[in-house]
C-alpha cells in the first residue's frame, strides 16, 4: 500500500469539502486579554482580538490565577512527577479536589487532565462496576461523552436531543431492574440550548436511574458560585455525577467529575485514563483552585453579569442587521452560515481585514448544513470592540451576499 498516497488522498478530501482545518498562530497578551498578536503565513505580525475563545471570563490572565501559579511554580517546580497513585499526588491537588467538590455541594471530586478524559474515563468505567447498565444519551451529547460510552461496550440508547418523552420511551422498553444512566449536557455549546435538567431528573428518580451532567460550558459561568446550570436552577443535589473543565470559565486546564466519596473512589480505583495518566503540574493545579475560589466570590458574579450582558447586546445587535443568529438564552452567540466554503471565506476575511479572530465551526462539529461562526463575549469585549465585530460582519455579509432572513432558535 502507499501509505502517503492515503493520507495525502484523505487530506485532499478535507480540502474538496471546504473543511480543511488550519491552526492560527497566535500569542495572547498578558493582561491585555482579548487582545492578541497573530503571525500571518508570511510572518508578519498582527494585532488581533480574539472572539472565539473558551476563556470565557478572561481568567487565564486574572492576577489571582497567575499569582498562585508563580507562588507554586517556585516551591515546588514544573511537573508532578508522576501519576496520581505514584508519586503524582500533591497538597495542590488535594485542595484542588476540594475546591471542586465544595462548589458543586458533593462529598468529593476526582481531577483529570482534560474534561474530555474525565467523560471517557469514567463513563467507560462504570459498566465494571454496574454490570448490565444501560446509558441514555442525548443525542447531540459531546465527543467525549460518545466516545465513552462507546468503548464500554455495554448496552447504550440514544434519546432525541432534549426530547425527555422519547427518553422515557426507551427506558419504558429496557429491563425495569436494569441499572441505568442518563447522560447529559446542561449547555450544549454549538447552539447554546439548555438541557432540561429538571425533568430529566424527575424521570431519573420515578425509573431508578442515575444522572451524569456534563457542566463543561456552565461552571464558572452560572450559578450564584458558578457552580453552573444546575446550582443556578438548584439542582445540583439531584446529579450524581457532575463533568466539567478547568480549562474554560476556570482559564487554567485540566477536567474533573465531582460524585459521592464513594463514586470517586471507585472511578478512581478502576479508570485507566485515571490510574496511568500523569498528573496536573502543580502549578496548573493550583491556579486552578484559586480561579475558582475567586469565581465563588461577589467579583466572580460581577464578571458573569458583565458577561451575560455583552452577549446579550451582541445578539441584540447583529439580529437587528437581519443576522441569521441562534439564541436560546445562554453566553454562547452562533451565527449560521451554513455552507463550509462560505464559512472559512468569513472567518478568513473577518481575520485578515479587521484583526478578528473567530474560527468557522464545520462537520463533524456540527451536522453539515449548519455551519456557523461562533462568538463568545467575554466581561472585557467591551462596546467598542462589539460596534467593531457588528460593522465588520454587516459589510462582509453584504460582501458575500449572504442570507439575512433570521433562524429562528
Amino acid at each position: 500500500m502507499d501509505y502517503d498516497a492515503a493520507l495525502d488522498q484523505a487530506i485532499a478530501r478535507l480540502h474538496d469539502e471546504g473543511r480543511y482545518r488550519t491552526f492560527i498562530d497566535i500569542e495572547r497578551s498578558k493582561g491585555q486579554f482579548p487582545l492578541a498578536v497573530w503571525t500571518r503565513p508570511d510572518g508578519r505580525k498582527q494585532d488581533i482580538t480574539v472572539w472565539c475563545g473558551n476563556d470565557y471570563l478572561g481568567m487565564g490572565q486574572h492576577p489571582a490565577v497567575l499569582g498562585a501559579m508563580h507562588e507554586a511554580l517556585d516551591a515546588v517546580g514544573a511537573g508532578s512527577g508522576g501519576t496520581r497513585n505514584i508519586s503524582g499526588t500533591t497538597v495542590y491537588h488535594k485542595r484542588l479536589e476540594a475546591e471542586l467538590a465544595d462548589l458543586h455541594r458533593k462529598e468529593a471530586a476526582l481531577v483529570f487532565t482534560s474534561a474530555y478524559i474525565a467523560n471517557d474515563a469514567t463513563l467507560s468505567t462504570l459498566p465494571k462496576l454496574f454490570p448490565g447498565l444501560i446509558i441514555y444519551s442525548d443525542a447531540l451529547n459531546h465527543a467525549s461523552l460518545i466516545e465513552g460510552i462507546r468503548r464500554n461496550g455495554g448496552a447504550k440508547r440514544i434519546f432525541r436531543h432534549n426530547d425527555v418523552a422519547h427518553l422515557r420511551e426507551l427506558i419504558e422498553a429496557d429491563d425495569p431492574a436494569a441499572p441505568k444512566l442518563i447522560a447529559f449536557e446542561s449547555i450544549y455549546s454549538m447552539d447554546g440550548d439548555f438541557g432540561p435538567i429538571e425533568a430529566i431528573c424527575d424521570l431519573a428518580r420515578e425509573f431508578g436511574a442515575l444522572t451524569y451532567l456534563d457542566e463543561v460550558h456552565a461552571v464558572g459561568m452560572y450559578g450564584p458560585r458558578g457552580g453552573g446550570v444546575a446550582e443556578r436552577d438548584g439542582l445540583a443535589g439531584r446529579i450524581d455525577i457532575i463533568n466539567g473543565t478547568l480549562g474554560k470559565a476556570f482559564g487554567v486546564f485540566g477536567g474533573y467529575i465531582a460524585a459521592s466519596a464513594t463514586m470517586c473512589d471507585a472511578i478512581r480505583s478502576y479508570a485507566p485514563g485515571f490510574i496511568f495518566t500523569t498528573s496536573l503540574p502543580p502549578a496548573v493545579a493550583a491556579g486552578a483552585a484559586a480561579s475558582i475560589r475567586l469565581l465563588k466570590t461577589a467579583e466572580g458574579q460581577t464578571l458573569r453579569d458583565a458577561q451575560q450582558l455583552h452577549a446579550k447586546i451582541l445578539k441584540m445587535r447583529l439580529q437587528s442587521l437581519g443576522m441569521p443568529i441562534i439564541d436560546h438564552g445562554s453566553h454562547i452567540v452562533p451565527v449560521h452560515v451554513g455552507h463550509p466554503v462560505h464559512c472559512k471565506q468569513l472567518s478568513d476575511m473577518l481575520l485578515r481585514d479587521y484583526g478578528i479572530y473567530v474560527q468557522p465551526i464545520n462537520f463533524p462539529t456540527v451536522p453539515r448544513g449548519t455551519e456557523r461562526l461562533r462568538f463568545t463575549p467575554s466581561p472585557v469585549h467591551d462596546p467598542g470592540r462589539i460596534d467593531q465585530l457588528v460593522r465588520a460582519m454587516d459589510a462582509l455579509w453584504s460582501h458575500c451576499a449572504l442570507n439575512r432572513a433570521e433562524m429562528s432558535a
